[in-house]
Order: C-alpha cells, then structure tokens, then sequence
C-alpha cells in the first residue's frame, strides 16, 4: 500500500488532525483495556507505519491517560468532549487512529478481532473477520 493522508476530529470538533502514512493493520480489539478506554465491546484501531502525526486545530486541549502498569497503552482524547484521539507512541514511526474519529472513510477494512479471548459476551461479533485470542501472526 502506498502513502496515503488521513484527517479526522473529535466529538465537538475543537480538535483536527492529519495522519500521512502508510496503512498497515486494522483491528477490533476486545481487550480489557480497549473497553473501558472506549465504553464500548471493543475498540477500532487504525495503524499507519511509517507515519506522522499533525494537530491542525485545538492542540491544547488534548488529555491522555497512561496507564500506569501498561508498556504503551495510553488513552489520548479532547479534554472538552471527551472523543479518542490518534496518537504517536514516543520513538516510534507509529500512529494509532481510533477508527472513529477519522472523517471519511478508511482505505482498509478491520482485518482481524483480536484478544477475543477477552472478549465480553454481549459485544458484537457477527461478521466474517478472522478471530484471535491475542494479536495475529504476521
């Protein structure tokens, strides 16, 4: 796939971002830590790799919570609404896009449902999206 450029916003529209990259994975995670992060079955992540990150409006008012026993898991949103943002693990050339919050349609479709052994029963389920109890094999 080659370089594309991705642009998206929170609820309320304070924040705008761009995404430029090349779109490698997209996944339904079902992990514990996906759902109490989005109040949801699951969480819908977009990966771009390489990658970079640009803040086009409301910067300032970006939040994030670290999850303080987790190695990356870091939860990045608008402090005034309260909508996912992407965000960029610092020294990495990745940027992780909560489906969601991007403002047109993605050039992939979800690949996978992974940590479905987390998965809770009453979360949605019934497509033909390949399923693991962790992350798939590359």
């Amino acid at each position: 796939m080659s370089q594309i450029i991705l642009k998206g916003s929170c609820l309320c529209g304070a924040v705008k971002y761009e995404a430029a990259g090349e779109a490698k994975r997209f996944y339904h995670c079902h992990c514990s830590r996906c759902r109490k992060a989005t109040g949801t079955g699951h969480a819908s992540n977009l990966f771009l790799q390489p990658a970079a990150l640009s803040w086009l409006l409301g910067q300032e008012h970006i939040r994030a919570f670290k999850v303080p026993e987790a190695l990356r898991f870091t939860n990045q949103f608008c402090g005034l609404c309260g909508g996912r943002l992407p965000r960029q693990p610092q020294d990495t050339d990745t940027v992780l896009i909560p489906a969601g919050s991007l403002d047109d349609e993605p050039p992939i479709r979800p690949e996978a449902r992974i940590f479905a052994d987390s998965r809770v029963s009453w979360s949605c389920s019934g497509d033909d999206v390949p399923i693991y109890d962790g992350v798939p094999p590359r």
